[in-house]
């Protein structure tokens, strides 16, 4: 008897908390809705509950709450503004303040897409930033074995630019955000998703790479290992019973108003690291937790910063090409479809190619140990075969030792300008050259580009020392290179008859004498051969870790400024 007027009282008691009308964190005080489009809102109520929501822009839409307490309107905006109210009612009423209409993007990625502005070069130029329209959504750390509906972190909020919120953005999103609020002269609010160490395998859901050879073959090494960890008693069973107690402890301190857990660091919900099973490299996991809670949020497009995960060796790197097609169209497709067409299936898609680590090049062409170099060309593809993407160039950024560089604010503004000319039209030289033509001349090569604005030029005096040439007998050389208008001109007295060129080709090429438009965009490595990058059935090199020397720090690199 007691035991079932336990749970009758628990269930009468969940009853009154779910009848209440409710709004995820993603819908806040300060939040921007995309401007000139449908934009989902959503939330939870008593099923069969009617839900109201009216705006200040002069929509209201009522709707009624499905079995699963589960309700959604779309509501359409106009032109951009600021002040804005949305009320929601049911049988209580949500009034979320200070809304904005205007642009929205997603930022997500691994550990260099969330390293923050204020650890990154040049944060102290940023420490009396007030740009109230330019707003900035992140919320905790998450991943889990199922998707959810929502995130546990119950302090996201979205938050006006100022110096905190500044600095512990991710450094890639807030350049960019600035940027773009800056010259559109609209608000602006970035949505940020970013988990440290982690593969793109875990960005997508299971059910579309369940056909995928090599996820096969990372799943079941996560699954082998979890079966170790069995042996010695660290089961599912105990790690989600371990969770839901260090959940439960989480909630009483928010509930009790406490909100950090030391003096510089945030409460965060918990996170499962063993077994590998439910952790955060399992395939679908991180997608489960951080993509599945805030979509269908209308977005004008999203940036993408992960890769390293997937580059420590040239077979991964290669492979990289088909999953981030993949998961662009699985991105496009779902949004599309969950908000009921109103976000774009061919929404704007720009990444990141991945910046130089390692020792400066020194060999005219590194081999499979070089797989970023591999992991480059595989986003080269995908900028050149995906409708409506780009590719934000790095190589000129970096670190020789460090795996997360502070030199973000160059990442960032190209990503900016990518979008500000293929998003927004601007008339304005948005990267940098392109190759487009291969020909040979006797004993030299003629490479033509496209996108080369005012014209070529190199990163600083001197001769471009960063293209090399072979002839059929495959063997690299270093090549004279000369600039000629849209075109360069490649020759060297070892090779006779040349008959391939590589460019930047190295882990860290940043120390050459790079190839730049006169605009301040660096070109992107390329090759024009078609040889093999590695051979299968040889042993895989994983690519090097430095070792990082004592009291070792970093400096930024000398680069061509981005010409207005």
């Amino acid at each position: 008897m007691k035991t079932l007027i336990f749970i009758c009282a628990g269930f009468f008691i969940s009853f009154a908390l779910w009848a209440k009308v409710r709004l995820p964190a993603l819908f806040s005080d300060h939040s921007v809705f995309q401007q000139g489009v449908g934009n989902p809102i959503w939330g939870w109520a008593d099923p069969g509950e009617k839900v109201t929501v009216s705006t200040s822009w002069g929509s209201t839409d009522t709707t009624t709450a499905e079995e699963n307490g589960r309700w959604m309107v779309i509501s359409y905006t106009s032109k951009a503004g600021t002040g804005h109210e949305v009320t929601v009612e049911g049988t209580n009423r949500i009034v979320l303040k200070n809304v904005a209409v205007g642009e929205v993007w997603l930022c997500a990625g691994q550990s260099n897409m969330g390293w923050s502005m204020g650890n990154s070069f040049e944060a102290e130029k940023e420490e009396s930033v007030n740009l109230p329209d330019f707003r900035i959504f992140k919320s905790a750390r998450e991943h889990w074995h199922e998707p959810l509906q929502e995130n546990r972190d119950r302090l996201a909020k979205w938050k006006p630019c100022d110096p905190n919120a500044a600095a512990e953005t991710s450094a890639v999103s807030y350049y960019f955000g600035k940027k773009l609020h800056q010259e559109l002269g609209v608000p602006v609010g970035i949505i940020q998703r970013a988990f440290a160490g982690t593969p793109i395998e875990g960005w997508m859901p299971w059910s579309i790479q369940s056909g995928d050879p090599r996820t096969i073959a990372h799943k079941n090494a996560l699954d082998e290992g979890s079966m170790r960890l069995v042996k010695r008693g660290q089961t599912k069973q105990k790690a989600l019973a371990d969770h839901t107690a260090e959940l439960k402890v989480y909630n009483e301190k928010i509930d009790r108003g406490e909100t950090m857990k030391n003096p510089t660091r945030s409460l965060s919900p918990p996170i499962i690291t063993k077994p590998p099973n439910l952790g955060h490299q399992y395939p679908g996991h991180i997608y489960n937790a951080m993509i599945v809670p805030v979509r269908p949020y209308a977005i004008r497009g999203m940036i993408w910063y992960q890769g390293e995960r997937n580059a420590k060796n040239a077979p991964q790197a290669e492979h990289y090409a088909n999953q981030l097609k993949q998961l662009i169209g699985h991105y496009r497709n779902t949004w599309h479809g969950e908000s009921w067409g109103a976000v774009s299936d061919g929404f704007p898609v720009y990444f990141t190619q991945l910046p130089s680590w390692n020792p400066p090049q020194s060999k005219p062409v590194e081999g499979v140990e070089a797989s970023w170099a591999v992991s480059r060309e595989s986003m080269q593809k995908v900028s050149q075969e995906v409708y409506n993407t780009g590719m934000a160039v790095s190589i000129d950024t970096g670190d020789a030792i460090e795996l997360h560089p502070k030199n973000k604010k160059p990442i960032g503004l190209r990503h900016a300008y990518l979008a500000l000319g293929k998003t927004y039209g601007f008339p304005i030289v948005h990267e940098g050259p392109i190759f487009s033509e291969f020909s040979q001349d006797g004993s030299k090569v003629v490479l033509r580009f496209e996108s080369i604005g005012s014209g070529l030029m190199a990163g600083h005096k001197g001769k471009i020392d960063s293209f090399a040439i072979a002839g059929e007998d495959r063997v690299w050389q270093w090549a004279d290179a000369k600039i000629d208008q849209d075109s360069v001109i490649l020759s060297s007295l070892k090779v006779k008859k040349p008959v391939a060129v590589r460019y930047a080709w190295a882990m860290n090429p940043s120390g050459r004498n790079l190839l730049y438009n006169q605009e301040g965009f660096p070109a992107s490595p390329f090759r024009t051969d078609d040889w093999p990058l590695f051979d299968p059935k040889a042993e895989v090199v994983e690519v090097n870790k430095p070792k990082k020397p004592k009291g070792y720090q970093s400096k930024d690199w000398n680069r061509p400024e981005i010409k207005e």
